[in-house]
């Protein structure tokens, strides 16, 4: 073979050795994706839920309770001693406000179901956002025979503190004091359950 025919026939296995390199890229890298996807589901593969340091601090505030004081403890409570026992789960509410009334009933259920897991507590703002009294608040306790946990807050700063932009909200505290999830609207059965279970497993209840 003359020199020429040599130098041509050179491409030819060098690309074959490119193409092996390539390939064996490929396995590696492939090799490598399953190594971790075993890891991650190993350890749960959710590590966004093991550590709490970045979600946000619940702002601390007195309750005066309605109802649930043999819950609660006494008739004006800090949230703070609360949390600390169990996770929280802190709906804002008033007595003039329609999806507060159509949500009540429901977590009333939930509450019925899983008390021993969590604290639930109602806290009446219609004071501080126009929407009835604390008269009208403790009446539609009465109306809807609503038994969990229920009182209001005298510091107005609480709807600016937990930036409460619609009626209902519903706050999920962990044990921690830190708050998971911030639900603004009616909550159905189902979006309740799911949101606790949430809550439940990111405090270790689950």
């Amino acid at each position: 073979m003359t020199k020429a025919a040599r130098r041509k026939g050179r491409p030819a296995g060098g690309g074959g050795r490119r193409a092996w390199k390539a390939g064996a890229v490929v396995v590696l890298a492939a090799v490598i994706a399953l190594i971790v996807f075993v890891v991650l589901r190993g350890s749960g593969g959710a590590p966004a839920q093991t550590s709490q340091s970045n979600l946000p601090l619940a702002p601390d505030i007195e309750i005066t309770f309605y109802q649930g004081q043999d819950v609660t403890g006494g008739n004006r409570v800090a949230l703070s001693t609360l949390w600390e026992r169990k996770p929280v789960v802190l709906n804002f509410w008033a007595g003039l406000c329609p999806p507060c009334r159509a949500e009540m009933p429901d977590f009333q259920r939930v509450y019925d179901a899983r008390k021993d897991k969590f604290i639930l507590i109602g806290v009446d703002i219609g004071p501080y956002i126009g929407l009835g009294s604390r008269e009208d608040a403790q009446a539609l306790l009465r109306d809807l025979r609503i038994t969990y946990p229920a009182g209001t807050t005298f510091d107005a700063r609480t709807v600016r503190n937990y930036q409460v932009l619609g009626m209902p909200t519903t706050v999920f505290i962990t044990p921690q004091g830190r708050i998971l999830r911030k639900y603004t609207g009616l909550l159905t059965r189902e979006q309740m359950d799911a949101l606790l279970n949430e809550l439940l497993k990111a405090s270790g209840v689950l």
